[in-house]
Parts: C-alpha cells; structure tokens; sequence
C-alpha cells in the first residue's frame, strides 16, 4: 500500500496513530493537573516501565492536554551526567518570564527572576540576556544546596501561577539517569509545593526502579506521587491500535493477521508500530492478509535488530556485553545474580563493577533482591539471535 499514507511509520517520542490501552493513565492526569488548578491536593505522577513501551508518548499527550486546561507546561529530558539545577533553569527562567507580563502576578514572577539569577550565579549557569528590572535578591535561592533552593524557587513559581489564575505542570523524561542529590532536592520541592496547595505538578517518566529510587532519597514520596505502571498492551487494546488506523486509511486486516501480530509481539508498542508499519509497506492491499504479515516478520526483526535494539547494546563495553549475554542465555528473566556469576564462572563481588556500570547505562535494573532483568523487552531474545 501507499508508503505515503503510512499510519504507522515510527517516529521517536512521536504520537502513534491511536493511543490504545492509556486511557486510565491520561484520566489520573487530567484530574491531577484540573484539582491543582482549583487549589485541591493533587499528587504528582511517576510514570514506570521498560523502554518502548509509550512513556514519552504519554508524557508528550499529558503535556497536550495539560497545556488545553490552562497550565504552563515544561518538558524536559534527563541525560547521564547532567544535573537537575541545569536542566530545569531554563525552564524555569521561562515560566517565570511569561508569568510576568501578568498583572497579579508581576511582582512575585519578579521575585523569582530574582532569584534565579541568584541561581544561576550559585551553580555556575550562563544566562543569557538580562531581563530588565531584574536584579539579586540577597538571601534568595543562593545557598548552593539544591535542597534548599530549588524549592524557594519553586514556592515562587507556584505562588505567581496561582495570582495569575494558571499552573505549571513539569515533565521530566528519563528520571532514573537524576542523581540521588538531585532527585531528593526534587522530591523536597514538590512536598513544599503540596503542603502549601500551590498549582504545581510534576509528571515524571522512568524505569521500574524509580519508586524504590524516590523512597530511598526521601520517605514521604510514596505520598507525593502515583505511581502507574505503563507495560504492554492488553489483547483487545493491542488490537485496537493496530485495527483502527488501518481502517481509517480505509483498508481493512484479515482476523488471523491481526492476531498473528498481537500474540506474536506480546503487546509491546515499539513492535507493534514497527510490524505494522513494514507490513504497510509490504501489502498490495487494500486488505492486510496473514500471509503478508507472516512475511514481513523476518524483516521486521532485522530492523529492530539494527535499531531499536543496536543502539542499545553500542553503549556497552565488552565486558558489558559478555555480561547480559550470560543473562539471555539463561532465558526468560528476572535472573538470579548467583546463576548470571555461576554461568560465567565468575564470583557475584567480581561481578559488582560491570553489573553497576550496566544498571547505570539503563540496560538491565534489579527488578528485587539479587535479581535482574533487561529494561529493554525482548532484549533476551534478540542476544539469543546474536550467537
């Protein structure tokens, strides 16, 4: 069929051509983001779950939706080794701008300006361009603690929104790379933000062992935050998001074939889109026959193979990759760290520095005490297809 009218052709962090299976997620943000624009308690949300699986697709459509409902929405992602006082001071420095040409809100986004410059200073941030009428406040967000400055600035953020009759809503992609410094300074800002009821939310997007992540660096997040598990698509909803599109392109796909996808890709979005999108590719049409999918499984593998998933094995050193070898190799995970040490003839303390430097790299992560698993699904199969 016409590769043009593609409905599935993938794009990263792009919005699939129908959002199947997400709807309760969407609805807990909805609510969450309208209770703080009314001044209730809202708990902030944490998204988790393996890569590929929709997490920035839905960070992107809460950011969408949010923005509709009146609030000021950032986005940002977090890299290895950046730190959250620069990753977050533009946007920050732009909230508070646009809260400033507010009327009720002039003085108090002023305020922040001011103290973001303080910031700026304290943790060595180039800001470019000087607003005008903005000068240091002494005492104001300059400690150099994340701990304690972050939140000043934030209660001002907050306070500004709320003269100004808005809200802020901060996506955070990728959590899991924050320092535990860092994401303690974030948690402590947000339980600042939820005692005083200001409009101010944080939607955060990561792998499973955030929550264990946020406990550790402060108690009361449990509290602070929900905590939905985004993973694969359930049968129907798998099929609805790969029936609906091809429908609407007013085509049509055989039972069987479309079966044949959803059991065979065991509900995982990146597959799913990516499956759909060669068998597009590959059909005379206009209706998508099993034999058609069943032939487009080979190169459909081969192109995960040499993306999705070669991106992800090139960060690893060799010793990296003989280590999450040993753990496909043994099968379906979780994977118990004795067998992993066992089947290389190695000890588990020998084995601590490149297991660390792995879960680090957000390859694997410990999914419970003295056990493993990839963070990339099917990633055990695809090393199995290595050998």
């Amino acid at each position: 069929m016409d590769p043009y009218r593609n409905p599935f052709a993938p794009g990263a962090g792009s919005r699939p051509p129908e959002l199947a299976g997400r709807s309760a997620i969407l609805d807990m943000a909805r609510i969450s983001c309208g209770r703080a624009l009314k001044g209730r308690n809202a708990r902030s949300i944490m998204l988790l779950g393996l890569r590929g699986v929709g997490k920035t697709v839905l960070l992107n459509e809460i950011g969408r939706n949010a923005e509709q409902e009146g609030l000021l929405v950032s986005r940002v992602e977090s890299p290895e080794g950046e730190s959250l006082a620069r990753l977050i001071f533009p946007e920050m420095r732009k909230v508070l701008r646009s809260l400033s040409s507010v009327a009720a809100a002039k003085h108090l986004a002023t305020r922040g300006l001011n103290g973001l410059r303080n910031f700026a200073s304290i943790f060595k941030i180039e800001m470019a361009g000087v607003e005008v009428g903005v000068e240091p406040e002494p005492g104001l967000a300059e400690t150099g603690d994340l701990q304690y400055d972050l939140p000043d600035l934030f209660i001002l953020i907050g306070k500004a929104a709320q003269a100004a009759g808005r809200g802020w809503l901060l996506l955070i992609d990728e959590v899991q790379y924050l320092s535990e410094a860092d994401l303690s300074a974030l948690i402590v800002s947000l339980h600042r933000i939820s005692q005083d009821g200001l409009p101010v939310l944080m939607v955060g997007a990561g792998l499973p062992q955030i929550a264990r992540l946020a406990g550790e660096a402060k108690s009361y997040s449990e509290r602070l935050f929900q905590y939905p598990s985004v993973g694969p698509l359930d049968p129907v909803s798998a099929g609805q998001a790969i029936e609906k599109p091809v429908l609407e392109e007013e085509a049509s796909i055989t039972p069987e074939a479309l079966q044949t996808i959803v059991e065979r890709t065991k509900g995982y979005p990146f597959f799913i889109q990516e499956w759909a999108s060669v068998v597009w590719d590959n059909s005379e049409g206009p209706e998508i026959t099993y034999a058609e999918v069943d032939h487009s499984y080979a190169e459909t593998l081969a192109r995960l193979d040499e993306g999705f998933f070669k991106v992800r094995i090139d960060r690893l050193t060799k010793a990296e990759v003989q280590f999450v070898k040993a753990m496909a190799q043994l099968g379906d995970g979780p994977y118990a760290m004795a067998d992993v040490a066992k089947s290389m003839g190695r000890t588990q303390s020998s084995l601590g520095p490149v297991r660390a430097s792995v879960i680090s790299k957000g390859m694997i992560y410990s999914s419970d005490h003295g056990y493993l698993d990839f963070t990339v699904p099917l990633f055990d199969e695809f090393m199995r297809r290595q050998s």
